[in-house]
């Protein structure tokens, strides 16, 4: 069975190029224009994350995902034979398969391999002394566990559904992601490209289309505080953590972005392998955190016409 190598960028169309540039870059990330695209990286590494588009609102542009170089011929056979109608590729992103999902989501299948990201440095990744276990000698960690965060990539993102088991069974028939863990009732879905973190995509219960969070992975718990007091000196102060979540297990803290979804800085989260079991929970969100804002699973894209 066909399977996509992993979660390469997502697009999103923005009102304002400007607007888009300053939170990314204030973020931690770079930000570069391409034409009549603005496109975000990770320092250090070699690879699109995120594409702005100018547009009279917000909303998801596109999702691209990798598949193996010189593969794209026999991804359109199977696309195909799916019944799914190949489209031609927006101006701004060229390249690569696009399609529309079973929601009308605009998808993008690439086949380039995933760009090595930036391994963390001594002074990212900072010893701790726990219990008799002792890493840290002679070192003074808080003089380094204020640096502003530089995010290593793009980790995940959840997109909102009107039928999650209708996108799950989308997603494992088109592009062979596999169920990680689901919660129960019509919670949140996540889904795996293979051995790797947790998750690298999945879906939220919503009315609509439209893209709830983004995560981008940085160091430890001092680089995702140090991320959220820096993001609300510059006027990002709404947002949901410290806390670390149930399934995927990743630290987290949210900030909402300047058109109504959720960016995420999160690290320590589980990694599997092929032998992974999926499993459905009865659980909440986090296993601890401060309270959940009451509009964190309201999507503000506009429903399309």
């Amino acid at each position: 069975m066909l399977r996509v190598k992993g979660l390469l960028h997502y697009g999103l169309q923005v009102p304002s190029l400007d607007t888009g540039a300053d939170f990314y870059g204030a973020f931690g990330l770079e930000t570069a224009e391409r034409g009549n695209a603005v496109v975000i990286r990770c320092d250090g590494r070699e690879q699109d994350q995120t594409v702005l588009t100018e547009g009279p609102v917000k909303r998801l542009h596109h999702v691209a995902f990798a598949v193996e170089p010189g593969s794209l011929r026999e991804w359109q056979r199977h696309l195909e034979g799916l019944g799914l109608r190949l489209l031609d590729a927006p101006a701004e992103v060229p390249g690569g398969l696009w399609f529309r999902d079973h929601e009308g989501n605009l998808v993008n299948l690439r086949d380039e391999g995933i760009a090595r990201w930036r391994e963390f440095g001594t002074t990212d990744v900072r010893d701790a002394n726990v219990g008799d276990r002792i890493r840290r000698i002679d070192q003074a960690r808080w003089v380094t566990s204020g640096e502003k965060p530089r995010p290593q990539r793009l980790g995940h993102m959840l997109i909102f559904s009107s039928d999650v088991s209708a996108s799950e069974a989308f997603y494992t028939r088109a592009l062979g992601l596999r169920l990680s863990d689901r919660i129960i009732n019509g919670g949140p879905v996540f889904m795996n490209s293979g051995p790797g973190d947790h998750h690298v995509f999945g879906f939220v219960p919503g009315t609509h289309p439209g893209l709830h969070h983004s995560s981008w992975m940085v160091a430890d718990i001092d680089q995702i505080a140090m991320g959220a007091r820096n993001m609300a000196s510059v006027g990002y102060a709404k947002g949901w953590g410290l806390g670390r979540h149930t399934l995927g297990s990743n630290l987290f803290h949210y900030i909402q972005d300047p058109w109504g979804s959720w960016i995420e800085y999160s690290g320590d989260m589980d990694r599997i392998t092929e032998d992974w079991q999926p499993n459905d929970w009865d659980c909440p969100a986090a296993v601890w955190s401060p309270e959940m804002p009451a509009d964190f699973i309201t999507n503000q894209e506009e429903k399309p016409a």
